[in-house]
């Protein structure tokens, strides 16, 4: 009979032992030769869990002692991480098969990558949360240099790791002071020694520090100078994966902080949020606009939108939460279906990341480039699309929050960010005569791209349900 502890975690303990025994199975028999099948088997495995964390579990579980927490809150954000890293990696398949770069061990650092978000996501202590995130980080350090050949490829996985480094050594100093000041790594001992009103001064340093190293793992202006870099030089699929899971982890492991650490002095973290999220979004909006390179776009664009997931933090109410999970789940999707069409984009059988290779590209390929339309307008925040209504609820939580200032700021923003998504459709339709790209020759791909771009217009009926099951999860965290 398992211990309460164990069944609790008993996904994460799954998909270890699965990524222990697939590293060894590929070492000793086929190694890279079984690595599609193992892509298919860990994009399997990712939705059968992604189905029984969401359909199985009930109420709020805690395991080792207050370690480790699974409620609504965790489930919701572990259900997005999985699903969104199935799809990065059915759509990774094909294109790494053909260069070369699908080896046996992407499959099985990004299932450990995984493990490591969802122990980020349900960390109820310090130490849980730092396992947890140097987990993630230490797999995806490895995955941003898998294209040894490459010096880009190389010098983005040592950007990525020697700034990582630097932004967990400030978690940890966050992390030590923390524990001097409260004398417990558990969150609800923080939030007791936190009190009510304004935090103590050793917390606050403390708090700080958490924040900061935090805000380099989602990228958040002023510790972004990773981002451009590293989205540029690793492989496309793996760029596409970093915008994606990673991002939500980081989110749902800020909210977990701030509120269950910190709850209780919202006026001290809510403010330094705000400043987060207005440099982030002017940053991302207007460091975009002179980009020539479409993935050094989409850090630019995923800066910005990082600023917006964070405006719905800083209002500090439950409403912010939902908000917030509501933007993550929809700028997770809209992201799988543009690297998807990213993928695509080939000359002669070589990847093709220049946006003026888009030039009339729509008398070529009217329905992708339909889909990319609907899915530029809703990054955009374009209404009716359900872009727009990511964007309202973060806008409708800071101002129920008191801070109509910050919404006014993220509306500017908007409109500035615009400009970049609105050129990919200019040169898609009104652009110069240009070398046509090669014709899309991965179903996958097309199907991922159509789904994503239908669920932007589809949604708008009632957003597919997450809606309500956001509140549901927010409500379990804030209370």
């Amino acid at each position: 009979m398992l211990s309460a502890d164990v069944t609790t975690l008993l996904p994460e303990i799954g998909l270890a032992v699965y990524a222990m025994i697939a590293l060894l199975g590929a070492v000793y028999t086929t190694k890279d030769r079984a690595a599609p099948f193992l892509v298919w088997l860990t994009a399997a495995l990712f939705v059968v869990i992604a189905a029984w964390i969401g359909l199985a579990g009930q109420g709020t579980n805690i395991a080792f002692g207050g370690m480790f927490i699974d409620d609504g809150f965790a489930r919701f954000a572990k259900v997005t991480i999985l699903l969104s890293a199935a799809a990065v990696l059915v759509m990774s398949q094909d294109y790494m098969e053909r260069r070369g770069l699908l080896r046996f061990e992407f499959p099985v650092l990004v299932t450990l990558a995984v493990v490591g978000m969802m122990v980020m996501v349900s960390a109820g202590d310090l130490m849980a949360l730092y396992m947890g995130l140097e987990l993630q980080s230490l797999s995806l350090y490895v995955i941003a240099a898998l294209r040894r050949d490459s010096v880009k490829s190389t010098e983005a996985g040592l950007k990525y790791f020697v700034l990582g480094a630097l932004s967990s050594g400030l978690l940890l100093y966050g992390a030590s002071l923390t524990y001097g000041f409260a004398g417990t790594t558990l969150f609800p001992g923080i939030i007791l020694a936190a009190g009510t009103g304004a935090a103590p001064l050793g917390l606050l340093f403390g708090l700080v520090f958490i924040v900061a190293g935090l805000a380099f793992k989602i990228s958040a202006v002023p510790f972004h100078m990773w981002t451009p870099d590293v989205y540029e030089g690793a492989p496309t699929p793996i760029t596409a994966f970093f915008s994606t899971a990673p991002k939500v982890a980081a989110v749902a492991l800020f909210a977990r902080v701030v509120h269950d650490a910190f709850g209780g002095v919202v006026g001290d973290w809510r403010q330094v949020l705000a400043a987060l999220s207005v440099a982030s979004m002017f940053l991302g909006a207007v460091a975009g606009i002179g980009q020539t390179d479409i993935k050094r776009l989409m850090a630019y664009s995923s800066i910005n939108h990082m600023g917006f997931a964070l405006m719905g933090l800083a209002s500090g109410t439950a409403f912010g939460v939902q908000a917030m999970l509501v933007y993550m789940a929809i700028y997770v999707t809209m992201s799988i279906g543009t690297f998807a069409f990213i993928l695509t984009m080939e000359k002669d059988g070589r990847p093709v990341v220049r946006i003026d290779a888009l030039n009339l590209y729509s008398r070529r390929e009217p329905a992708k480039a339909l889909a990319v339309l609907v899915l530029m307008f809703s990054m955009a925040g374009v209404p009716p699309l359900v872009g727009f209504f990511g964007k309202f609820y973060v806008l409708t939580a800071a101002v129920q929050g008191g801070m109509t200032w910050l919404a006014i700021l993220g509306v500017i923003a908007s409109a500035i960010a615009a400009y970049y998504y609105l050129r990919i459709v200019y040169l898609m339709y009104f652009g110069v005569e240009t070398d046509a790209l090669d014709g899309g020759r991965s179903p996958v791909l097309w199907g991922l791209l159509m789904v994503s771009a239908g669920a932007m217009v589809l949604g708008v009926v009632n957003l597919f349900g997450i809606e309500g099951a956001a509140a549901v999860a927010a409500a379990t965290l804030v209370n």
